[in-house]
């Protein structure tokens, strides 16, 4: 099939290089004329296990290719997806400009049929708007198809996750469409649900929201965990034990971020409230997952009193670990509280450095090279984010580097038994705090 992906960025630059992978001629679009220098140069300009290896594997084979022209896009593929971002608007809706231009463009374009595939994360009807927008500014009275193809892909296991889905949701109204769509899947070789659009559009909505809410409930219980005397991580494992509500997702921490679940969280409800059926459930949920960092805060403040002039050691600046990226990132919001606080902020994170200096909120934290270069003369390690690199270190160095060996586990990642006997003063969330032994 000959595939064109409109936008760049972590969906179209996973998506285009594994449709690539499995056959397709796949040309990627950007309004970015830098990106589309960089990645024709063979730079690959986010960080995603497996994506650089695919990318050049596949420019090699001359199957992808990188271009700032949307009309070389429209005019030499039968499918078009669009995949440019959606930001979230102040007032919790979702921005559709990046769409609504895309979709004038192609129809300014379009002299023949193609068929138009929303991948990007938008608000149910958003397919319709865009059917209206191709037909209202298209004078060639070319016939096309719109489709919803929503993405369910986590950072850090992208790749995997489009090699190997769980499912495959189709929108849409036309059965040609329909048919093309399942050929572009068939190498993919996994269930395909086929829907109406504004069911297809839902479904994004409503598995993060859900997924979230989940995230949200094992913080709440963490809380009463801690009062109780209970360990939340076998709480959750006898829960999560349990077939109809599995593991996956219960995780104790210190709440989500990243660039989809808050934004999508966010719409869902301004969806439902222009619909006229409020989703008050997503609102509590919001308000667990930020008070979640706020009682991890508190518990920082009380075991050290005063923050101002403290050394302060953080590891992870990412939203989650194997990326780059800190959109709407807890360890980054935790790292700016601790700096308003006037404490000295020592941050590493093995792949967001990079990004981290571009971050106004955390200025003025001093950026190590390395675990261990941070915790120098700490008076306190935050773990904010848990990569595997931290989970190995040899933590008896980080005990005699530290000034005080105090830590502040906000992910979960260490055995308190183990920690304690190490001499650490160990503080994870839902769990009862360990003492030097």
């Amino acid at each position: 099939m000959d595939v064109s992906i409109i936008g760049s960025g972590y969906v179209g630059l996973v998506t285009g290089a594994c449709f690539a992978d499995v056959g397709h001629n796949v040309i990627c679009v950007d309004n970015d004329a830098r990106k589309v220098e960089s990645l024709q140069a063979g730079k690959v300009p986010i960080y995603e296990p497996g994506l650089e290896e695919l990318i050049h594997r596949n420019v090699s084979a001359h199957r992808l290719r990188f271009t700032g022209s949307i009309r070389e896009a429209v005019d030499n593929s039968q499918i078009v997806f669009i995949a440019v971002p959606t930001p979230q608007q102040p007032n919790g809706d979702v921005d559709l400009s990046f769409i609504e231009k895309v979709a004038r463009e192609i129809a300014g374009i379009l002299t023949s049929y193609r068929v138009i595939v929303d991948k990007s994360t938008v608000p149910v009807k958003t397919g319709e708007k865009v059917a209206e927008s191709i037909k209202r500014y298209n004078r060639h009275g070319a016939k096309f198809d719109v489709v919803s193809n929503p993405e369910f892909l986590r950072e850090g296991c992208a790749v995997s996750d489009l090699m190997h889905p769980d499912r495959i949701v189709i929108g849409a109204q036309s059965e040609h469409a329909v048919d093309l769509m399942k050929k572009v899947y068939e190498p993919f070789m996994a269930p395909i649900l086929v829907t109406d659009i504004n069911s297809a559009e839902l479904i994004k909505h409503a598995a993060n929201s859900f997924l979230a809410l989940k995230i949200s409930y094992i913080n709440a219980v963490s809380a009463i965990c801690e009062s109780s005397g209970a360990d939340v991580e076998k709480v959750a494992s006898g829960i999560g034990a349990d077939r109809r509500i599995g593991r996956d997702f219960l995780n104790a921490g210190i709440g989500y971020g990243g660039s989809c679940f808050p934004k999508d969280l966010a719409a869902f409800i301004t969806i439902s409230e222009q619909l006229g059926v409020p989703f008050n459930l997503l609102k509590e949920v919001q308000r667990i997952n930020s008070g979640q960092k706020e009682r991890f805060l508190k518990t920082i403040r009380n075991t050290l009193w005063v923050l101002r002039e403290k050394k302060i050691a953080v590891w992870g600046l990412t939203f989650k670990p194997d990326t780059d990226d800190m959109r709407s990132s807890v360890a980054v919001d935790l790292v700016a509280d601790l700096l308003r606080e006037g404490a000295h902020v020592v941050a590493y994170d093995p792949k967001g450095m990079e990004k981290a200096r571009e971050i106004k909120a955390i200025a003025d934290a001093k950026l190590a090279a390395s675990a261990l270069e941070a915790v120098e003369g700490a008076e306190a390690l935050i773990i904010a984010t848990e990569w595997d690199e931290f989970a190995n270190v040899d933590l008896a160095i980080v005990k005699e580097k530290m000034t005080t060996a105090i830590v502040f586990d906000g992910r979960n990642l260490f055995d308190p038994e183990t920690m304690g006997q190490l001499g650490f003063h160990y503080y994870s969330i839902g769990r009862p705090s360990v003492k030097p032994q």
